[in-house]
Formats: C-alpha cells, structure tokens, sequence
C-alpha cells in the first residue's frame, strides 16, 4: 500500500484534483487541480515546488568510498570535487545501462547517490571488496524541487542570500527556518532550479517556509505531470519510458548502452576497472546501431491531417508515453516515438524517439504513426538536436 511521502499533510491539503500516482511506494501527485497548465507555467515564468521525496538517496562513505563508487559508475569520481555533482550511469558487465543518476560528493570520504528506482543492491554487490559502506538514507532524507526563474529569489529570501552564488550542478548546506538543509543547482526541468535535501522530521517546516517566502513570486506547487512536460521540453529522457533498465530488460532490443542513450558524454574510457568498461570499448569502436533522438512535427502537413477527417489537430499537451512506430520515407519501420507532447511554449508538438543510426542524423525527415478519428494515418518528421528548450539561465 502506498504512503504519503513526509510533504504528505502540505499536499494531501493542497490536491484538489485528487488525481495521484504511485512512486516507490509513495503517493505523488500527478496534478493538484483539474487543469495543469498553471502547474506547467508556474516552472517557466516564476516558481513551482515540486515533492521528489521518492527518489533513491544511498549514502557511500569510508576509506575506499571513492574506489568503490568509481568502479560503479561510468564518470570519473576521481575528477570531483566535494560540493560538486556528477551526473552519470552505471551499467551490467556487458555495458547496458542498469540506470542513471546524480553522484554528489560529500567529502573526501563520503558520496550520496540519487537514483529514480531502486539500486541499493547493485551498489553493494558491484562493489563488493572495498574499504566502504553503503547506506540506504532513502526514508531519512525528504526532497523538494524548487524549479523556475524566480526560484533563485525565493531561495535568497528564505536563506538569507546563502546560495546566491551557488554555481550548475554544485551543493552546499544553508540555514532554512532554522533546519541545516542541503542545497543542490540541480533540477529536471531544464529551467533554472535547485533541489533541497532535509531531515525527514523537518520537512513540514521547510516546506512552509519556501511557500511563504515565494509569495511574492507567485510560488505554486507543482505536480509530476507539468514536471513531466518541461522534461521533454529539455529533452531529458525518463527510465521505464524512454528506455529499459538492463536489470528488467526482457529481451535483446530492451538493452541500451549510453552511447544509444545519448550518454557516451558520460562514459570515462581512460578511467579503469569499472563495471562494463570493456563491452563500452567495444561499443564505442562500433558506433551505436540506434539513437535516443529529438523529434519536431511539422504543423501544416499535421493539421491537414485532422482537417481532411473534418477535425481541429487534437495534440496531447500532456506527455503521452504510449510508443508508437516511426517509418522511414519508404515504409519501413525505423523505430519508436517513446515521449511526445504540444508544446504551448513553442508552440512545436516535440518527439522523444528511438530511431535506426542510419536514420537519425540531424535533419533527417521520418514519419510518425498519428491516429486521426480511428484511423492510422502517417505524419512527416525532422531529427532535431536536443535540447529543445534551454534558456541561458539554467546555466547562468
């Protein structure tokens, strides 16, 4: 049975649609009114607040913490820095990605490992043999995405300016309504935004402090489906939509490796002795047989679609997940469309898609399956670089 994350009386409150979603064992809210538009606008013109209470927090620490988080994962530990943050995957031995996720450095000794579904086992059987323990904080530890361009005014407000010069993907502990919190410019919106890591018994007090100190910002809290929309927007992919994880992989086609993922960024070859490290040579010398790639429809031939069945274009402005097939110009099926949505920032119906290599340099020109009043109709599409979205204050 589900249970209400430590936010769960604030939310509960707040969650006037009573629409929810189960995650991890938690109950999350999808939308807390009928209509999620001002959710969605709340993260791109001034502040939303967001519960990721969820998420996996493993805390690795010990004389070998170090060794043993670097034989895990594909990054090079070795190059951060306390207060830094890695973003990075882990992988089974023949170098298909098991997840992906965010390492922060603590200390010298000491990492905190954020993961979307469970990875507490892998962490302490991959890593077996080293000078180093692995702890599952997960229950101990409430989250809050604060996300938007006005997020970082609502965090001077309620810290006092402690993280004004908090630099991209950096951490450090503020004082907020009297709680030591850690503070991370992280986010998964592809906007300006920080992450907030609390003591679980503290959590009520943050969170009434953010949403005082946002009024004048219009703070709103937001729910996963806006979440969801500004991701695709950003063109971040999502595990259990955008790709398997090899540890439920079924068959052969479910195995991606990172540079399939867009990832091969993330993948360190010169780094040693890590897990997978020698299929991902491999793989690299190859090439990638299929790409994760960004897809934009074109409007006109889209709405003439709709138009010859006597219809308006009817495009989902929540992301639809349900894959559907992507055919070369010639009829032969290339791939999947796996994250699609209207975007009314953009004004642009945006594809997260797999697609054969041969088809998915950009500027190619594919064709997406689109159902027009029952009937399977095809729709042109172009290979576009992700992200689709990214404003310089995300970075900034």
């Amino acid at each position: 049975m589900a249970v209400g994350t430590p936010f769960h009386e604030r939310t509960s409150a707040l969650c006037h649609s009573y629409d929810w979603r189960q995650w991890s064992g938690y109950l999350s809210v999808s939308s807390y009114d009928d209509y999620v538009q001002p959710e969605y606008a709340a993260i791109r013109n001034s502040a939303a607040l967001i519960d990721i209470s969820p998420l996996y927090k493993y805390r690795v620490g010990g004389r070998e913490a170090e060794a043993l988080v670097n034989h895990i994962v594909t990054q090079d530990m070795a190059r951060v820095v306390p207060g830094q943050i890695s973003y990075t995957a882990w992988c089974d031995s023949d170098g298909s990605v098991r997840q992906e996720g965010t390492v922060f450095r603590m200390a010298d000794d000491e990492f905190l490992v954020c993961a979307v579904e469970p990875a507490f086992d892998w962490f302490r059987s991959a890593g077996g043999g080293f000078d180093a323990e692995v702890e599952d904080c997960s229950t101990e530890i409430a989250a809050l995405s604060l996300q938007g361009p006005h997020s970082r005014a609502v965090l001077d407000e309620a810290t006092g300016g402690a993280v004004a010069d908090l630099g991209f993907f950096r951490h450090r502990t503020a004082d907020l309504a009297g709680v030591r919190v850690g503070i991370s410019r992280t986010g998964y919106t592809g906007d300006l935004g920080y992450e907030l890591w609390i003591p679980r018994q503290e959590a009520l007090r943050v969170w009434d402090a953010l949403i005082e100190a946002g009024r004048r910002w219009q703070i709103t809290p937001c729910g996963l489906v806006a979440m969801d929309v500004a991701r695709v927007e950003a063109g971040f992919i999502l595990l259990g939509v955008d790709y398997v994880s090899a540890e439920v992989a079924r068959v052969a086609g479910d195995h991606y490796d990172p540079y399939e993922l867009g990832l091969g960024w993330a993948v360190k070859l010169d780094k040693k002795n890590f897990v997978g490290r020698r299929a991902l040579l491999g793989a690299h010398e190859r090439g990638p047989v299929r790409r994760v790639v960004g897809l934009e429809i074109e409007w006109q031939p889209l709405e003439e679609l709709y138009l010859q069945a006597g219809l308006m274009p009817d495009l989902p402005t929540t992301v639809c997940r349900e894959a559907v097939p992507i055919y070369s110009r010639e009829g032969l099926q290339i791939g999947r469309a796996t994250s699609r949505v209207w975007s009314k920032l953009l004004k642009k119906f945006l594809v997260i898609a797999t697609l054969d290599a041969a088809h998915a340099a950009e500027g190619s020109h594919v064709e997406l399956e689109v159902t027009v009043h029952h009937r399977r109709r095809r729709v042109l599409a172009t290979v576009v670089k992700t992200p689709f979205f990214r404003p310089e204050r995300m970075r900034g």
